[in-house]
């Protein structure tokens, strides 16, 4: 398998948390979100890039993101266009592609990353998706991609380039590829076992 690195947003504010920080929430004892995410995308054995807000707004994210590579995002209300631009500028240049892994999504695991990697085509876009075939996450971009990407800005992400290609879908297991943690109430939909309301 060629070099490729797992990116991961996790330079947003929260705002729908009333507060509270939403990738420092524990899915385990003493494991917040983040550093659980970070330890899936490490066990696939490849190389972990983090975006992250300036140390100062967020030490504790800076804590819980030790092993992988971190990129401060000077100015993280420009969105989340703008911080995956900047992981991927801090590529190194024997990186063939880059597997855009959002924070606040606990269910994809190392298994369905890998499935991924392992399906990496220099020539094509990989993406997560259910068994139905609807696309969700993680997305794996080849070194084609780049020159694209890093002139992403706003807050859609890559979603915008994404409507004009044809990516090969991988079937994840249940809803891996959809469930985000966005609010409280999502929060707790996910703890009890329940998938969480999509707005």
């Amino acid at each position: 398998m060629p070099q490729l690195g797992i990116v991961i947003l996790a330079a947003g504010a929260s705002s729908r948390m009333g507060g509270r920080d939403k990738l420092m929430q524990e899915v385990a004892p003493g494991q917040p979100l983040l550093a659980q995410r970070i330890g899936a995308a490490r066990a696939t054995g490849q190389p972990v890039w983090v975006a992250l807000p300036p140390r100062a707004q967020a030490p504790g994210r800076w804590e819980a993101a030790s092993g992988a590579h971190l990129v401060e995002i000077a100015r993280p209300e420009a969105g989340m266009g703008a911080s995956l631009a900047r992981l991927v500028q801090a590529l190194p240049a024997d990186i063939a592609g880059a597997m855009v892994l959002p924070a606040d999504m606990p269910d994809i695991t190392t298994a369905d990353m890998t499935r991924l990697l392992e399906a990496f085509d220099p020539g094509q876009v990989v993406r997560g998706a259910t068994a139905e075939g609807r696309p969700g996450h993680p997305v794996l971009f080849p070194r084609s991609w780049f020159d694209r990407l890093v002139h992403l800005t706003g807050d859609r992400g890559a979603r915008d380039l994404l409507c004009d290609t044809n990516p090969r879908l991988i079937p994840l297991p249940g809803r891996h590829a959809l469930t985000d943690l966005d609010s409280p109430a999502d929060w707790a939909a996910w703890r009890a076992g329940r998938q969480p309301r999509r707005s």
